[in-house]
C-alpha cells in the first residue's frame, strides 16, 4: 500500500466553485491548508529552506492561474501536489543544482549535542542525513517513500529513464544506511 501524501486534503466542491469564481476568500482557505504539505515536499526535494519557500510562492501563483484547468475526476490534491513537484524540480534544474547522480563519498554528518526526545532526534538526524545526498537522489527518494510516485511517473517527472530512478533510490537508500550508521540486511 502506498504512503499516504501529506497532501490528501479533501477540499470541498463549494470551496472550489468559490476559487474558480476568484474569491479571495477561497484562495487563503486553500493556501493554508496547502502551504506546509507544499513547503515540506518543496523542501524534501530543494534541500533548502528560502528555495522551498520560493515553490511555495510559484505553487500557489500558479493555482490562481490555472484553477480553471482543474476539472475533477481525481482529487484536487493530486492535482495540487503535481503543480508542486513539478515546480521544485523546475527550479532545481533552473539553479543546476540538480546533480544526476549520487556522490559516493562517505562524509559524516554534523553533529549535533543537543538533547532532543528520541523521536525528534531521529527527525533530525534523517533530516541532515537526507540533505546530505545529491539533490536528484534526495528527490528519487522522497517521491518514492513519502509521495507514493512509481519509478515510471518519477522517471517522467525527472525526464529520466525509470532505471534511473531505480539506481537512485537503491544508492541513495545504501547512501543513507551509512550516514545513519543502519547495517545493510544481510541476505544468507
Amino acid at each position: 500500500m502506498p504512503p499516504v501524501s501529506s497532501f490528501a486534503i479533501d477540499v470541498p466542491d463549494t470551496l472550489l466553485t468559490r476559487a474558480r469564481a476568484g474569491r479571495q476568500d477561497a484562495f487563503e482557505q486553500i493556501y493554508r491548508w496547502f502551504e506546509r504539505p507544499v513547503f515540506t515536499l518543496a523542501l524534501r526535494i530543494c534541500g533548502d529552506r528560502e528555495e522551498a519557500s520560493d515553490v511555495v510562492q510559484d505553487t500557489m501563483l500558479k493555482l490562481f492561474h490555472h484553477i480553471g484547468e482543474f476539472r475533477g475526476g481525481s482529487p484536487f490534491w493530486g492535482w495540487l501536489r503535481q503543480i508542486a513537484v513539478n515546480e521544485a524540480l523546475m527550479r532545481l534544474r533552473r539553479n543546476r543544482r540538480f546533480d544526476m547522480e549520487i556522490a559516493m563519498d562517505e562524509d559524516d554528518l554534523p553533529q549535533d549535542h543537543g538533547s532532543l526526545p528520541p523521536a525528534a532526534a531521529d527527525a533530525a538526524l534523517l533530516q541532515r542525513a537526507l540533505s546530505a545526498l545529491p539533490a536528484a537522489t534526495r528527490s528519487v527518494i522522497w517521491l518514492y517513500h513519502a509521495e507514493g510516485y512509481t519509478h515510471e511517473e518519477i522517471a517522467r517527472l525527472m525526464q529520466r529513464t525509470p532505471s534511473f530512478s531505480k539506481s537512485q533510490l537503491a544508492r541513495g537508500t545504501r547512501r543513507l544506511r551509512t550516514l545513519l550508521q543502519i547495517e545493510e540486511p544481510s541476505h544468507a
